[in-house]
């Protein structure tokens, strides 16, 4: 498993909090765009989990018809890539969800779901790269993409993590 400190300077430098918050809130966005409804907190930083993860982001699926149980079988190597990963990100990603918290840019309700406050990001996706552009279109999809297979814990088991 990896731990911030083994990940190489290029990988902090990108996993900094105002960047994994933005991540975090295209996930919610993407959520809000196809159910109309706030974000569970596990969606968006599950979301961002993934979208940072080059080997995840390549295999997603083009489009939201794919089921998540198939596109598991025909890209084995995520559920490994996402068990080595996904704790040392999920500990990038919180302080950009609390980031995103404090400057308003989301805003969490009493049962513990987000929104994206108006105005506070463009809907138009762009970035200084075509990574960090990659990225954001990523989370967007996964937040559209997860909680289509069912309930959260099957999608988290399904990719083999844990809240």
């Amino acid at each position: 498993m990896n731990t911030l400190t083994q990940f190489s300077r290029e990988e902090r430098a990108l996993y900094n909090p105002p960047f994994t918050a933005l991540v975090t809130c295209r996930a919610v966005q993407g959520h809000a765009f196809q159910y109309s409804q706030p974000c569970p907190i596990a969606v968006a930083v599950l979301s961002a989990v993934m979208a940072l993860q080059p080997a995840v982001r390549r295999t997603l699926p083009k489009s939201l018809n794919s089921g998540l149980t198939r596109w598991l079988e025909e890209n084995k190597a995520v559920k490994v890539t996402m068990s080595q990963n996904a704790t040392a990100l999920a500990a990038v990603v919180r302080p950009g969800l609390l980031l995103a918290l404090q400057s308003d840019a989301v805003h969490v309700d009493e049962a513990g779901k987000l929104t994206v406050a108006p105005g506070r990001l463009t809907k138009t996706i762009n970035g200084a790269t075509d990574e960090i552009q990659a990225i954001q279109k990523a989370a967007y999809l996964l937040g559209r993409w997860l909680p289509s297979t069912g309930s959260l814990s099957t999608v988290m088991t399904l990719l083999g993590v844990r809240p």
